[in-house]
């Protein structure tokens, strides 16, 4: 019997040998939920009839008894390729249901989270309207802040409740900083509605304090309807020095704070009545606005430019409303820049639009003939004459051009210009001249120059543009006389005043001492410098105010302070060399100058001031905004809070860019050297 047991346990061991063996297991048998085949990386299965694997360990066959057994099954479902989210989520709601304490990732701690939706919060409030207060109810937004672990924001809450903190919030901040200072100086820009399609005349206005430590802080702003008079400019501007003054006192504060007001419009009527008024306030004209009015007046006044202007819309308009000529002019316009398109035209302001004729033609320029409306157009128009040149030169050179142009004598006049080496220099000075003083007001913009930069500045521009009547063999005089004529519309005694008493603007002698230089100016405006300084002291102080004044021109500075203050470093947003330390210029005076009691008072006061009123650049998007729901109180609250929140963030960052127009450079693919390469072309085929 047990021989007979030995045999059976053999046989037994040669079957088990006979067959697979079974893979060990390095784990713990465990079920798994048939909803277990689909998982979150499944969502990219190419089609619906193809194997789906899962990503865990493969189940037993009998767990998969009514899917139709062996894994290597297709998968076969009525919704198609399209069931595989839907049964991903099914899974994960049954494994909700099972363990409905286990969470997809480390959650979020509550102040985390809140400090979370307070950026986002910012974020909106910040963009100033160019982001939808909805689009945060967009389903993909939702989803990123589900898959980040964030609740849900509504609109209503960012419009409500939190807008208010947060304009709260920042309201106490600004007025604190305030009152922390002894006097300030308000700026207000854009009382000229904006140039842009479906604003009509509508625009935002935006006043703001300068403090004397250097940083700005916004008080509010006005949207406005049309072009605003005079005397309405000039109590929006009172209106905000009482407000300003008073900021955080109960009884009220002393308007004399107020050192003065810069802005944009109203030098001759709101700005000049105030400053009657009130003896101690110093009110300026933004020298930005002065430079672009400058451009303006090159573009009315100067024959060059009006003649140039007057050509390039003959040429435009004809090219634009001859199909023959666009036709040609189109195919190479595709062979240079790979499309086609009309050129922009800026009319002058004779010119008649239904013969596109008028004006003066190539190299002429009389009476008003060439005179224009508006300057931004006409440079747009120049641009695509000159970034199309080559095509241009092509177009009239084509067999197809000069058939259709063999009874058309415009469109011969405008083949001959094309041909003229002369045409293509005088656009080229036109845009050099433009290129020269939007460059220094691209400069002014970011640098924000103070008061007593302001003849300096005029001196540089002076120079520059009679290097440009040297290249281009232009009449020196005749320009000259117009930079004059707007130097003098814009100046103000004060800029001779701050001028002599800025120590960065000290120059050394040869004896050693640093003193003011008082033989930059004029006669004249040596008598401006006494006008200022016994006007901003009392009657009793002048005559002492004065006597300072001559100890300040004949001893200056010391030396050490007076290196100390001019120390420069390069901008890094204009990567020009400008004072290391600005307010350095303004301490002084109250340190190691206090000798000077009453000539002193009026220093602090005078060199701190701003010669440019821009700051806070609101976006298009809030103007849109306001127009279309500013009628309410409700929608106009929401648009001031907005408005101030966002301007309170750029200035704290000192950004006084718009988003829009950097959008706008991001997507422009001009070429500086088009030009250049035109120039050249012109001069082969001459």
């Amino acid at each position: 019997q047990q021989q007979q047991q030995q045999q059976t346990q053999q046989h037994n061991r040669k079957r088990a040998a006979a067959q697979p063996a079974a893979p060990p297991s390095s784990s713990p048998t465990y079920q798994i939920s048939p909803l277990a085949i689909v998982e979150v990386s499944r969502f990219s299965s190419p089609t619906a009839t193809d194997i789906v694997h899962s990503s865990s360990a493969t189940p037993p066959a009998s767990h998969l008894h009514h899917l139709q057994q062996p894994s290597q099954q297709h998968l076969i479902t009525s919704g198609g390729k399209e069931d595989l989210g839907a049964l991903a989520l099914l899974e994960d709601n049954v494994k909700r249901l099972k363990s409905p304490k286990a969470s997809p990732g480390p959650a979020l701690s509550k102040t985390q989270v809140e400090s979370a939706v307070s950026l986002l919060s910012d974020w909106v409030y910040e963009s100033c309207g160019a982001v939808s207060f909805s689009s945060v109810e967009h389903p993909k937004f939702r989803a990123f802040l589900h898959q980040v672990g964030l609740p849900h924001v509504s609109r209503r809450e960012l419009a409500g409740a939190r807008l208010d903190a947060r304009y709260e919030e920042v309201r106490s901040e600004s007025e604190a900083r305030i009152r922390d200072a002894l006097f300030f100086q308000v700026a207000a820009d854009g009382w000229k509605p904006p140039a842009f399609p479906g604003s009509g005349e509508e625009g935002l206005v935006n006043l703001t304090v300068n403090l004397p430590n250097g940083t700005s802080v916004f008080r509010k702003a006005v949207f406005t309807n049309g072009k605003a008079p005079a005397k309405y400019a000039e109590d929006i501007m009172w209106d905000t020095v009482v407000e300003t003054s008073s900021c955080g006192s109960s009884n009220g504060g002393s308007v004399q704070r107020c050192a003065g007001i810069v802005a944009d419009r109203f030098k001759a009527t709101a700005l000049r009545d105030l400053e009657s008024r009130h003896h101690w306030m110093v009110n300026l004209s933004c020298q930005l606005h002065g430079f672009h009015g400058l451009l303006k007046d090159f573009s009315r006044d100067l024959p060059l430019f009006r003649s140039v202007v007057a050509s390039c819309s003959k040429l435009a308009y004809f090219f634009n409303t001859s199909s023959p000529a666009r036709s040609v002019f189109h195919k190479y316009q595709l062979q240079e820049h790979d499309h086609a398109s009309l050129l922009r035209v800026a009319a002058p302001a004779s010119w008649d639009s239904t013969t596109g004729r008028g004006g003066a033609g190539p190299g002429r320029g009389g009476g008003d003939a060439g005179a224009v409306r508006n300057l931004a157009p006409v440079v747009a128009m120049l641009d695509d004459i000159v970034g199309s040149g080559h095509a241009l030169q092509m177009a009239v050179l084509d067999d197809a051009y000069k058939l259709a142009c063999v009874d058309d004598p415009v469109g011969r006049e405008v083949g001959e210009m094309v041909h003229e080496e002369a045409f293509w220099n005088d656009l080229g000075a036109v845009l050099s001249l433009v290129k020269v003083v939007r460059g220094m007001a691209r400069d002014m913009e970011a640098e924000r120059p103070l008061v007593g930069q302001c003849l300096p500045l005029w001196e540089e521009l002076r120079s520059k543009v009679k290097d440009w009547c040297t290249k281009h063999d232009a009449d020196h005089g005749a320009v000259d006389k117009l930079v004059d004529r707007r130097f003098k519309k814009n100046y103000h005694p004060a800029w001779s005043a701050a001028f002599i008493l800025d120590p960065l603007y000290l120059a050394r002698d040869a004896g050693g001492k640093y003193l003011p230089q008082f033989k930059c100016l004029t006669p004249e405006q040596e008598k401006d410098v006494d006008r200022v300084i016994t006007r901003l002291v009392s009657r009793e102080e002048a005559h002492l105010a004065l006597m300072e004044l001559m100890k300040w021109r004949t001893e200056g500075l010391d030396p050490l302070y007076a290196q100390a203050v001019q120390v420069k470093q390069k901008d890094p947003l204009t990567g020009k060399m400008r004072a290391a330390n600005p307010p350095s210029r303004r301490l002084v005076w109250e340190t190691c100058l206090s000798e000077f009691r009453s000539l002193g008072k009026v220093a602090v006061r005078l060199i701190f001031l701003h010669a440019t009123s821009s700051g806070f650049r609101s976006n298009w998007s809030l103007l849109r905004w306001v127009y279309t729901h500013g009628r309410s109180r409700a929608g106009m609250d929401r648009a001031q809070k907005l408005a101030f929140i966002a301007a309170h963030a750029k200035l704290d960052r000192r950004d006084f860019s718009n988003e829009e127009e950097k959008d706008a450079e991001l997507f422009a693919n001009g070429e500086d050297d088009v030009l250049n390469e035109v120039f050249a072309d012109v001069s082969s085929s001459v």
